[in-house]
């Protein structure tokens, strides 16, 4: 039986305020990319999520950012890369720490907004991502993966320094030609419709190809699957991609 992943982002609510429905998203994902306080979260709302991955037996991931609480982190940051580095270390290791008191372990690291499409081409700071889960892997001894755009340079470093690699296709965002995402700031970028975005996976993940926003098919191999837990009607598309990828003899599986 042919497997993927299926993960959202989660752990995005911040105080009083709130983002997304984690609970319902966890019973249905594989994976959980849980924000580590740099664009959202905190450390009531880490835990909280922590243990609620543990109880649906979700596979965990930070969610790593540029320093942009008040951007939700999709804002282009000129970061040195020593800091962008350090800040990287600093993320992974406050996840892992809040994850092992509850019963869990970080197994791969997914970069958020727009730090993840930087690192697609930005090369200096592709390599301060790299060396920081590096260092964190070195120092621990882990193995955490690397979750990203299929052909981003940054995946290319990491597996330059023996870094375990993941592709990642996205259920609700619209792709250019090229294989990238198309700007949120321009119409039609996210998808809404959960019927057309099931359909749209299971063509992805059984034929290895998906409509880009022109209407050309663009040849993708992904590993794990992404729906935005903050797209608004994020558990029905979520529910609605893992029924139809069943229905079409899909497992979903965890790929870290």
């Amino acid at each position: 039986m042919a497997t993927v992943d299926l993960n959202a982002d989660m752990g995005e609510s911040f105080g009083s305020w709130q983002m997304g429905d984690d609970e319902a998203l966890l019973g249905i994902v594989t994976s959980a990319n849980v924000a580590c306080g740099f664009h959202a979260g905190d450390a009531v709302v880490m835990g909280r999520t922590c243990t609620a991955a543990v109880e649906h037996g979700v596979c965990i991931g930070a969610h790593v950012s540029y320093r942009d609480l008040a951007g939700f982190g999709r804002n282009f940051v000129d970061v040195d890369p020593g800091r962008l580095r350090d800040e990287v270390i600093y993320q992974l290791s406050a996840l892992r720490g809040v994850a092992e008191v509850h019963g869990a372990e970080v197994r791969y690291v997914k970069p958020h907004g727009a730090l993840y499409n930087t690192i697609v081409h930005h090369e200096v700071q592709a390599k301060a991502v790299v060396e920081a889960i590096s260092a964190v892997n070195a120092a621990s001894s882990t193995d955490l993966a690397l979750l990203g755009l299929p052909g981003a340079l940054v995946l290319d470093l990491a597996e330059q320094q023996g870094i375990r690699t993941l592709r990642e296709a996205f259920a609700d965002r619209a792709y250019n030609p090229d294989g990238t995402l198309v700007p949120r700031r321009h119409e039609g970028s996210v998808l809404h419709n959960p019927d057309e975005v099931a359909e749209r996976v299971v063509t992805l993940v059984t034929r290895g190809v998906v409509s880009a926003i022109d209407g050309t098919e663009v040849a993708i191999k992904a590993d794990s699957v992404c729906v935005h837990g903050d797209t608004p009607g994020a558990v029905s598309m979520a529910a609605a991609v893992r029924d139809r990828l069943a229905a079409a003899g899909v497992e979903l599986q965890a790929a870290a």
